[in-house]
């Protein structure tokens, strides 16, 4: 059984060290991606809060995040409680032992689907209909029972770039963000200035790096 995390909002240092990395000048960077591929995601079921880990193809999606940011300076890093959000940052931070500071905020967690989560995509349509499938999978403003609406990310994703911008200006520092297939919606509505349509159809690959520029 795959235990379903209860999210905690809100910046908490995991560790730190002493800073050794120059401020930035002029613009930081925001890396932006997705944890690798998991279980969940493997058979097609509804992941939200369920803890499911990085499959084989996971890890390779994790590494080629990493390899795309290997060149980068990072001195502060992201993720949040769910192991597939850790274990995709491990990887890339291997190649960074310039980076003085990881925190956790859970403001980026996946969508929440309720009692959609654990059943497959296929399930859930021959129990009720394709017509209901999409209104729960893809609907701006309705959540699934239990669950959360992309409305009601957006609002705690928004809530973490007001934080992080204020973060980055203050620090002048590089960014990366180990975060989710829904929660990088809105993060890449806010700064691609994409209007609610355009952003639910987003999709958000395994080994993609989107990069955003913060002018100091």
């Amino acid at each position: 059984m795959i235990r379903r995390l209860r999210p905690v909002f809100g910046f908490k240092v995991i560790r730190q060290k002493k800073r050794t990395l120059p401020e930035v000048k002029q613009f930081a960077s925001i890396f932006l991606f997705r944890h690798g591929m998991t279980f969940f995601n493997r058979d097609r079921k509804f992941t939200g809060w369920r803890d499911s880990r990085l499959t084989k193809q996971g890890f390779d999606d994790a590494k080629i995040v990493a390899l795309r940011l290997k060149d980068k300076k990072i001195g502060v890093a992201f993720h949040t409680a769910l192991t597939r959000s850790k274990q995709t940052l491990k990887e890339v931070l291997r190649f960074h032992p310039e980076t003085f500071m990881v925190i956790q905020d859970d403001r980026l967690f996946e969508r929440a689907y309720g009692k959609l989560e654990g059943l497959t995509h296929l399930e859930f349509v021959k129990k009720h209909s394709p017509k209901i499938y999409d209104v729960y999978h893809r609907s701006y403003d309705t959540p699934p029972p239990g669950g959360e609406s992309m409305k009601m990310v957006k609002e705690r994703v928004l809530s973490f770039i007001k934080d992080l911008l204020k973060f980055v200006k203050k620090h002048k520092v590089n960014v990366a963000i180990s975060a989710h297939g829904n929660s990088m919606r809105p993060f890449r509505q806010y700064f691609e200035k994409f209007n609610n349509k355009q952003m639910m159809k987003l999709y958000n690959a395994y080994d993609a790096v989107y990069e955003f520029k913060v002018k100091i």
